[in-house]
């Protein structure tokens, strides 16, 4: 019986006593993304308080709607930067390396953030969102490629395999508000900035020192270029990044004037744009076979859904971190709770429920249901959720809509805790099984920009979610908060009536 192989022709990892019974490169990747989740959840819950916070303050003293087009848009460009990291991966670096380039640019934008200073502030995030852009698409298409077995329980195990590496994710993200979040609102919000660039360092280490696990997974680049070809690969990145340099410096010096509001709008179309065209050009002429085609017209329909469900999820670090800072009681006997620390509510709900859904999933063998299913349920727990915290608005405040002229009866932190529950039934149903769906349906020689394209779903759903936040202080919050429950609901039923054409499409992949 042939060995199977990971690129490059080299032995893949298959034992499966390494790590929780699954390949022991799984743990090296597992703790690479719980540093880098680490540093990003760091910054995340901070972000919008620090923007909106008064200069006195040690803020920047923008407005609600400024604020948070402007954290859509960082959110959107850290996952938009997947397509060009997963090319540069494909392509040039292969994406054992890509991870580690990108973990450096990612720990010198953190420190750049803990200067003080507006140049510092939007330098710090550009490094960011192009470390993660190479990292983020790249460790999650090597979590695929430690799985290359077939046989009838592949499929599950696979999806098993990534609920796991999703645990990880979220052990980051559960302990970084805690930690970086307390820095940055009882100490110094500068503060709080590197001690995320510190855990992106840990992570780097370990990392480096766990590379042996991974066999051949990532280590060469997935596409074989011959001198010209990657001379010209070579000069179309240098070329996107003195452009993006050149548009950056007419923006910072008033040459292009362009509010992040109505930058945001336009990001919106731009990339719903992009993901329309690279799809359509792959099925017509990506030189895919017929099975092929039909798994990408899967993944381009599951591609719309995710960004509808991310576009509601991500309210978590905008609208909803607003809401527990002025509508939520956190004072627990005397002691004020920092905001931060309610975003750590949903990745403890993942730590919980992760496993619960691995070992669901991969017992259900034969039974279990399909990505589009488990999708249309995921966008239909997270509609729930928000219907919860649309009642709660409704106890604070009415109808009102949120400003300086409200008082509001500030209501139990109990209500973010049961929205951001059903949340996390929602994420654990898309998010993971999004990533193993993915590198089961793309061509394996495309594998790298089809993960880079799947973020791009997200990317498009914080673009809105920045926009929804926006309304915080326009519209009633009940009125926002309670259309978008309404919408998702509506969104998942719709997918659970697609998903048998859908799973005919997927064909024999699942």
């Amino acid at each position: 019986m042939a060995i199977p192989t990971a690129q490059g022709g080299e032995p893949a990892q298959t034992p499966r006593g390494g790590f929780f019974g699954h390949p022991r490169g799984l743990s090296t990747l597992f703790f690479t993304e719980f540093w880098e989740r680490f540093s990003f959840y760091g910054l995340r819950p901070l972000l919008t308080l620090f923007m909106t916070a008064a200069t006195v303050k040690g803020g920047m003293g923008f407005a609600t709607s400024r604020a948070t087009a402007i954290f859509g848009l960082y959110a959107a460009a850290v996952y938009l930067g997947s397509l060009p990291g997963g090319w540069i991966a494909d392509r040039l670096l292969g994406q054992r390396r890509a991870v580690f380039y990108g973990g450096c640019l990612i720990a010198l934008g953190q420190f750049s953030l803990a200067i003080p200073g507006r140049i510092t502030f939007f330098l710090g995030l550009a490094l960011m969102v192009s470390g993660t852009g190479l990292l983020k698409p790249n460790v999650s298409t090597m979590v695929g490629e430690l799985y290359p077995e077939t046989g009838p329980d592949a499929g599950a195990r696979r999806d098993a395999g990534f609920s796991i590496f999703y645990m990880g994710i979220n052990l980051g993200a559960f302990v970084a508000p805690l930690f970086s979040g307390w820095l940055g609102e009882r100490v110094d919000w500068h503060v709080g900035f590197a001690s995320a660039g510190l855990g992106m360092i840990f992570g780097l280490i370990q990392y480096r020192l766990g590379w042996r696990h991974l066999g051949g997974a990532g280590l060469r680049p997935n596409a074989t270029l011959d001198p010209g070809a990657r001379r010209r690969a070579l000069a179309v990145l240098w070329s996107a990044l003195a452009a993006a340099i050149l548009l950056a410096a007419a923006i910072a010096g008033d040459v292009i004037r362009v509010t992040a509001e109505r930058l945001a709008d336009v990001a919106g179309i731009a990339i719903l744009a992009i993901a329309l065209v690279y799809f359509g050009y792959q099925i017509l002429w990506g030189g895919l076979t017929g099975e092929e085609k039909k798994r990408m017209m899967a993944i381009s329909v599951l591609f719309l859904f995710s960004a509808l469900f991310w576009s509601g999820s991500e309210q978590a670090a905008t609208s909803l971190n607003l809401f527990a800072r002025d509508l939520t009681n956190r004072t627990v006997s005397g002691w004020e709770m920092p905001v931060s620390f309610l975003q750590s509510v949903n990745p403890l709900f993942i730590i919980l429920f992760a496993p619960v859904f691995a070992v669901v999933w991969q017992r259900m063998g034969r039974r279990n249901p399909s990505s589009p299913t488990k999708f249309g349920l995921g966008l239909v727990f997270l509609g729930l959720g928000f219907l919860v915290i649309a009642a709660a608005t409704l106890i604070a405040i009415g109808h009102a809509v949120m400003g300086p002229g409200v008082t509001p009866h500030k209501v139990s932190p109990w209500w973010l805790v049961l929205t951001y529950l059903f949340a996390t039934f929602g994420e654990l149903c898309v998010s993971p099984v999004g990533l193993s769906t993915v590198t089961k349906l793309a061509p394996h020689r495309k594998v790298s920009q089809m993960m880079g394209i799947w973020f791009m779903s997200i990317s498009l759903g914080e673009v809105v979610a920045g926009q929804v936040a926006g309304t915080y202080e326009r519209l009633p919050l009940f009125g926002t908060f309670g259309a978008v429950g309404a919408t998702t609901i509506v969104a998942g039923l719709i997918l659970l009536l697609l998903a048998r054409p859908l799973r005919r499409l997927i064909g024999s992949a699942e």
